[in-house]
């Protein structure tokens, strides 16, 4: 019902805008904005009556076009609480921010959590923690089970940050400390958040492919033009002496492996549309965005951790009907064989 009351206000605003452009006199334009500001008041006294949440009420804004960032904003790090609690938290920001120092036994790339969670998790578009923490328990397709939020992060230690290739050669173990402590940064994150609820801002947004598909060989002039100046020209990333990566590694051994989400063509693109370049996000068309992910990810990284047998037996067992480069042949060479540029 609300959505419908919500069309018949848009009609007759446009229709009112129109009103408003033909009566140039004074007395028809102060009549017509009245006109304006009371259908608005009308629309949220409406959404009240008929009991939508706050969240609820917050999409249909962003879907009229009236907000355009997520409208839950999470704590600021001066709410940090004092004690065993804001220890935590501080411990799980530090391990989110810089991983390969702070949990160095488990990451065995120059990757960290921040490099797809944008502004320690915070920024809305870039999947943020305080979108994610509510979600979980949850069924995850990619391992056909119940998945908790330590199982997620696990999955991210093993596929984003290449735990295979680290000293231990495995994610942490279940009941962590690094575990608890990321979660416990999240739920902080996720301060006065709905539980089990969809919410503005959370995930990458959706992105159509395009009536032209995707091309590596578009995306390479793309890649030096837009990427090249953070990520490099060989996609090495920049990082610190101390390990702090500054811009992550995009192929190649210190990257994110062939069984990380952002290996997928589709999700990669969903998120440079949203936050690339770095220093001017939302720029790219939607076509620019497609392409360049498609060359970065048509680029040799480190193996799969799910592959047993052979690489076309995997691509079939993991990889179908998904936007893959995994076991395509591309420039003579068949990718998912790990290491370094094709």
């Amino acid at each position: 019902m609300a959505r419908n009351f919500l069309n018949s206000i848009r009609l007759l605003e446009d229709r009112l805008d129109s009103e408003l452009e033909r009566d140039a006199s004074p007395l028809g334009r102060i009549i017509g904005r009245i006109a304006l500001v009371i259908s608005g008041a009308v629309l949220g006294l409406v959404l009240i009556v008929v009991g939508i949440s706050r969240n609820d009420q917050s999409t249909i804004a962003f879907e009229a076009g009236t907000v355009t960032a997520a409208s839950f904003a999470p704590p600021d790090e001066s709410e940090i609480p004092e004690g065993p609690l804001g220890d935590a938290i501080i411990r799980g920001k530090a391990i989110f921010d810089n991983p390969g120092v702070n949990a160095a036994a488990y990451v065995g790339n120059a990757m960290a959590c921040k490099n797809c969670h944008l502004d320690s998790g915070r920024r809305a578009g870039s999947s943020p923690m305080w979108a994610a923490w509510g979600k979980y328990p949850q069924y995850r397709n990619k391992n056909k089970s119940i998945n908790t939020m330590e199982d997620r992060i696990m999955g991210c230690f093993r596929y984003s940050m290449n735990a295979p290739a680290s000293a231990s050669g495995a994610p942490p173990p279940a009941g962590s400390d690094i575990y608890r402590d990321l979660q416990t940064y999240f739920h902080w994150l996720a301060t006065g958040a709905p539980t089990g609820k969809d919410m503005v801002g959370s995930g990458y947004p959706e992105l159509e492919l395009t009536s032209t598909g995707y091309d590596p060989q578009r995306g390479a002039p793309l890649y030096d033009q837009y990427c090249s100046g953070c990520h490099g020209p060989e996609g090495q990333g920049a990082i610190q002496p101390d390990g702090t990566v500054v811009y992550p590694p995009l192929w190649g051994n210190e990257s994110y492996n062939w069984g990380a989400g952002m290996a997928r063509v589709d999700l990669a693109a969903r998120f440079i549309k949203a936050n690339m370049p770095f220093d001017n996000p939302g720029t790219l068309t939607s076509q620019e965005a497609w392409d360049i992910a498609a060359f970065v990810d048509s680029q040799e990284r480190p193996r799969d951790p799910r592959q047993t047998g052979s690489i076309d037996d995997n691509a079939k067992r993991s990889f179908a009907g998904q936007e893959s480069f995994y076991g395509k042949i591309v420039d003579g060479h068949q990718l998912g064989s790990g290491g370094g540029a094709r």
